[in-house]
């Protein structure tokens, strides 16, 4: 009888053993599971704001061939200078000596172009345009293509679709930022900024 007594004395204490080790091993893998998911959690608002500045950068090429459609004009100005806020030419190696076009430079918050959405006031977009620079980074002289001209005619109307004919074809630069922040706060610096390229062709 006194053995069996010394028996389940050793027991109790190797039950209290394994109860703190599962106890360790368990708090182990809570810890590693929340470290997991604020990784992921952290990753995925990264990824999210990455997304939404390349959107906002696109919205910025849209809308400078918006304006390059609307305007009769084109023609180099001057150096940007210190005018651009967070679209510095730098992000952009192959300019060496840029002349924007009519010195025009954009930028805005997307909640100005669609109202109602209070979180696209923290983004924003900034772009300037020039011709396509030569292989100097240039930007000064205009490169030009000889393209047919074309117009348009109803085929139901048996009239001649396409016209012969040729048109001048000018290329230009579109240079657009977009950012994590308003227009008024963002610094290239310390925001994250995507930068996108457009090259375009305007027919005269």
């Amino acid at each position: 009888m006194l053995l069996n007594c010394k028996k389940r004395k050793n027991e109790k204490g190797f039950a209290i053993a394994l109860a703190l080790l599962m106890l360790v091993a368990m708090s182990l893998m809570g810890a590693t599971l929340m470290v997991v998911a604020a990784g992921d959690h952290k990753r995925n608002g990264n990824l999210n704001i990455k997304q939404q500045t390349f959107y906002a950068a696109e919205t910025g090429i849209s809308e400078a061939k918006k304006w390059l459609a609307s305007e009769t004009s084109l023609a180099p100005g001057s150096g940007p200078g210190n005018n651009l806020s967070f679209c510095k030419t730098s992000f952009f190696p192959e300019l060496s000596n840029p002349k924007l076009i009519k010195d025009k430079i954009e930028k805005k918050d997307l909640s100005e172009l669609i109202s109602g959405e209070t979180k696209l006031s923290d983004y924003s977009y900034e772009y300037f345009i020039t011709y396509t620079p030569d292989q100097n980074g240039n930007t000064q002289t205009a490169k030009t293509s000889t393209v047919s001209g074309a117009t348009g005619g109803d085929v139901s109307q048996g009239t001649t679709y396409k016209n012969t004919g040729a048109s001048t074809a000018t290329f230009y630069n579109i240079y657009s930022c977009g950012c994590d922040t308003n227009k008024t706060s963002c610094n290239s610096e310390s925001n994250v900024i995507t930068v996108l390229q457009s090259t375009i062709t305007v027919v005269n």
